[in-house]
């Protein structure tokens, strides 16, 4: 088998546990496997760089800050590979420019574009461990470029894409995907099998296991990824196609995120092609929009709200402000956000075939007092914003009412 193993900042955080990780890859290479092992920064290292930047410079979409933050990497992959050695293996560490992970410019965000897996599969050949530094790639220009926060989970599904992997092991400081954040709801219960379009709606709500264009690039090449403990040798989470029996399970999982804020605008014309002016330059300048709400309009205007990470809402209202001044004011007077909301969901592909999701929610949120200020919908996901004093309250009383805490075939019918 070829396999393909991704360790986390914590699986990484310290000399002894570098040791634990290469002793597992020698294991699977000693049962016959080819083995690249993909390894983040070591714990804490990425925020203690952005700090150091954050002295100097405030924009962290900056082709010098990709530059500081991708070297924690580098220390990484260079350490897991002599661990090997010291332990008996071959191993050979290689940055993102040597594999080579050709990206897009989007600094601080890009997405990779093509691998060149040959001197990995030369590694193989030479009996090595192939040691890839994730988070990092390079554009076609030569800059060094990184994917985002939890970027070396792209990075491993990639590798495990290019390769033709038997399996991407993503080894974490959990032991698996569960129904929500276990350390605010002690009774959730881990999922054995999850769906990848599950799993995309879970990571793009939220959930932190996995980064969401990890999980893109694995449905995309049906890469299955099994997320699991770096610290224990127990079976975690599986992440495949959907399979009849998910279909059962209404809900699967309940998340929030809090990294969100809230924008309006007031007074907009009532007329058609507003919408696309007003969110053309955010999508130029990569704000990802998410929610959007219109109000009706009862005398010609109208208002627009819609959500984006809270680190892009400050952009985002400079971009308004700079691009379309005539319709947000010329100071954005028109203009106001809220930085205190969050947004709670659930997710299930049962929701497909089962009505009455969306009353049980909202009855839920109801009765713990808690306002809703925008609803978006997909087939398989319901989401509200709510304020974020209210996150873990909300978190708990979904889980609750939905069974979570209780096993699948429990929770089938309700």
């Amino acid at each position: 088998m070829l396999i393909v193993q991704k360790y986390g900042g914590t699986s990484v955080g310290s000399i002894d546990r570098m040791m634990n990780v290469a002793r597992r890859c020698l294991a699977s290479q000693r049962e016959g496997n080819d083995v690249a092992v993909v390894v983040s920064a070591m714990s804490g290292e990425t925020n203690r760089l952005l700090k150091l930047v954050a002295e100097i410079h405030d924009d962290p979409n900056d082709r010098e800050v990709d530059v500081i933050v991708s070297t924690g990497e580098q220390i990484s992959v260079g350490l897991v590979a002599l661990a090997i050695r010291k332990l008996g293996g071959k191993a050979r560490s290689f940055l993102g420019h040597q594999v080579k992970i050709q990206t897009d410019s989007a600094f601080a965000r890009a997405r990779i574009v093509s691998i060149d897996a040959e001197p990995v599969k030369a590694c193989f050949a030479a009996g090595e461990i192939a040691v890839i530094a994730g988070f990092q790639g390079v554009d076609e220009r030569g800059n060094i470029t990184t994917l985002g926060r939890g970027g070396s989970d792209t990075t491993g599904v990639a590798i495990a894409a290019a390769l033709g992997a038997d399996v991407c092991e993503i080894y974490t400081d959990v032991d698996g995907v569960y129904t929500t954040d276990p350390n605010i709801v002690p009774s959730a219960r881990k999922i054995e099998r999850i769906s990848y379009e599950e799993m995309l709606e879970l990571a793009s709500l939220g959930a932190k296991v996995l980064q969401i264009r990890s999980v893109e690039l694995g449905m995309k090449f049906g890469v299955p990824i099994h997320v699991r403990s770096s610290f224990s040798d127990a079976t975690g989470t599986w992440v495949v196609p959907e399979e009849r029996e998910m279909e059962k399970v209404v809900v699967s999982g309940v998340t929030v995120a809090r990294d969100e804020a809230k924008i309006t605008v007031e007074d907009l014309p009532d007329s058609p092609g507003i919408a696309a002016r007003l969110f053309a330059p955010l999508s130029d300048g990569g704000v990802v929009v998410d929610m959007i709400i219109q109000n009706s309009s009862t005398d010609g205007s109208t208002d627009m709200t819609f959500t984006v990470p809270s680190g892009d809402r400050k952009r985002a209202c400079e971009i308004l402000k700079r691009e379309v001044a005539d319709l947000v004011g010329k100071d954005g007077e028109r203009i106001i956000f809220d930085d205190e909301i969050c947004k709670v969901s659930v997710v299930g592909v049962g929701m497909r075939s089962h009505a009455g999701v969306a009353k049980r929610m909202f009855t839920l949120l109801a009765a713990e007092g808690i306002n809703i200020q925008l609803i978006s919908t997909s087939e398989i996901k319901i989401s509200c914003v709510v304020a974020k004093k209210y996150s873990e309250l909300a978190l708990r009383a979904l889980h609750d009412g939905f069974a979570l805490d209780r096993p699948p075939s429990e929770r089938a019918s309700l």
